[in-house]
């Protein structure tokens, strides 16, 4: 099967969230099972290749736009050292200090044009290299336009005309929504323009037509499909999800335990596993070092790898954090940026609380491996969070998730038995501060209090499998699905 993910992320070149892991893992699953995947993203001038120098495949490829034709150029790389990633070139576009935005935060305004013309030079790309794919895989509004160019534009094409295709949705809560003007550009023809499919408020949504036009939709939990497509739920998609009926799909996404795991992570200082957590010791020893914190064994660590927005919960922890270092005997190590606010309210914490809170403003690969390894807990206080990967490194690493139970968090962590010490983490349900410190402190008083069930959550948790491989049959019998109803089987 012939499969070719669009995408503008893709662990390791280019990355601001899980999507990227996704997309960097989802196909080496696939090809273990006999799948030949491609994957096709922008060359932006901020990728690391990690020392492979990009092969130019095609020195001019022109792409038709709704109003004018241009024309880029296409380098390659290799993931995992077989599976072709192709770079579409185009300074015009990608040629910016970050993916989706500036440094200051501020989205670049003409976002819709430039992946749509990552959608539609993708198509392309198959016409000239000639690569029949039975599934064009798209991932987010940014190429949820795949389904339908291939349905407007491609539907006769000898190498187009029997792909079907598939959106995977990861956080519904962005949808792509530019000015009407975007979509003529995005050339999409002006029938489509109606509300049941791009039409939203006069304005063009790219997700709302992208669901429309896909033969299967997916997102990446059960209980976020559930969510999103329940009354009042998905941001406004919900009544465009419910009308997919059976062809929409929840399948939790996996992780890469070639690069999340403790046995053999290389970004750590000390290798362990379930049945030897000496190693654990040393790597706490060394985060508390690293983050210039009290280096005390005895003292649990929270840790927090984050994007610093609204979504994920940062500024109710801010709420909660204070109360939680003056009352509990605790330490925090944290990791992430975003919202200036939220940046500054965290950079300035370890000075007012030295030795107690760590924080590193910005991104470090290293740092992430490190927190997950040293930290006792991990908290993830999401108002919602459509699948979550830090929880699942973390039950991988015996770190005990402190979460809210929302989508992939309410499907991956399963909550402490205090009259058994069953369980592989600790839920909390209402989304204010309050609940978070009462949380934190439930999960503070079991290592201090209850060291056995403490024990017995880290073996369960780390027992626990979340590995790519089950998720990749889910997506070979969404794809078998996606084909059939392009043959009008």
């Amino acid at each position: 099967m012939n499969i070719m993910f669009i995408a503008s992320e893709c662990a390791p070149f280019c990355k601001t969230g899980g999507l990227a892991d996704v997309v960097g893992s989802l196909p080496k699953a696939l090809k273990k099972l006999g799948a030949n995947p491609i994957i096709v993203i922008p060359k932006y001038s901020i990728n690391n290749y990690y020392g492979q120098t990009p092969e130019r495949v095609l020195h001019s490829m022109g792409v038709w736009m709704g109003n004018c034709i241009e024309w880029c150029a296409v380098d390659k790389v290799k993931l995992n050292g077989d599976i072709p990633v192709y770079l579409i070139e185009f300074d015009k576009y990608f040629n910016r200090e970050g993916l989706y935005h500036d440094n200051n935060f501020k989205d670049y305004g003409d976002n819709a044009r430039r992946f749509s013309f990552l959608t539609r030079a993708g198509l392309q790309l198959c016409k000239d290299i000639g690569y029949k794919p039975d599934i064009v895989h798209s991932h987010d509004w940014q190429s949820s336009l795949a389904g339908a160019y291939l349905k407007i534009w491609h539907w006769d094409d000898p190498i187009l005309g029997q792909a079907a295709s598939i959106l995977t949705i990861h956080n519904c809560a962005y949808q792509g929504v530019y000015p009407k003007e975007d979509y003529y550009y995005a050339g999409l023809q002006e029938a489509n323009f109606t509300e049941d499919k791009f039409e939203s408020f006069g304005a063009f949504n790219m997700l709302k037509g992208g669901i429309y036009f896909s033969d299967i939709v997916n997102t990446v939990s059960p209980t976020y499909a559930r969510e999103i497509s329940s009354p009042f739920g998905g941001f406004g998609m919900a009544p465009y999800l419910s009308n997919k009926g059976d062809r929409f799909l929840g399948i939790l996404n996996g992780v890469d335990y070639d690069e999340w795991n403790p046995e053999t992570d290389k970004l750590i200082p000390s290798n362990y596993s379930s049945t030897n957590l000496k190693g654990k010791i040393e790597c706490k020893l060394a985060l508390q070092k690293e983050m210039l914190l009290e280096q005390k064994y005895e003292i649990p660590i929270i840790g927090v790898v984050s994007r610093f927005v609204h979504q994920k919960g940062l500024d109710l922890l801010a709420e909660a954090i204070e109360g939680i270092i003056n009352n509990m005997i605790v330490q925090f190590a944290i990791l992430g940026a975003g919202e200036k606010y939220l940046e500054e309210f965290y950079y300035k914490l370890p000075a007012k609380y030295p030795g107690k809170i760590g924080s590193y403003i910005g991104y470090s690969n290293k740092l992430a491996h490190m927190i997950e390894a040293g930290s006792d807990f991990f908290i993830m206080p999401s108002l919602y969070e459509p699948c979550g990967l830090n929880q699942i490194y973390s039950l991988k690493y015996g770190t005990l998730p402190i979460v809210r139970a929302t989508g992939g968090l309410d499907d991956t962590v399963e909550q402490y038995d205090e009259a058994t010490g069953d369980g592989t983490g600790f839920k909390f349900y209402e989304a204010s501060a309050r609940a978070i410190y009462y949380t934190v402190g439930w999960a503070v008083s079991t290592f201090y209090d209850r060291k056995d069930h403490l024990k017995i959550m880290i073996k369960n948790a780390m027992a626990k499998d979340f590995s790519w491989e089950r998720s990749a049959k889910e997506y070979i019998k969404a794809y078998e699905k996606a084909i059939a109803i392009k043959k009008g089987m």
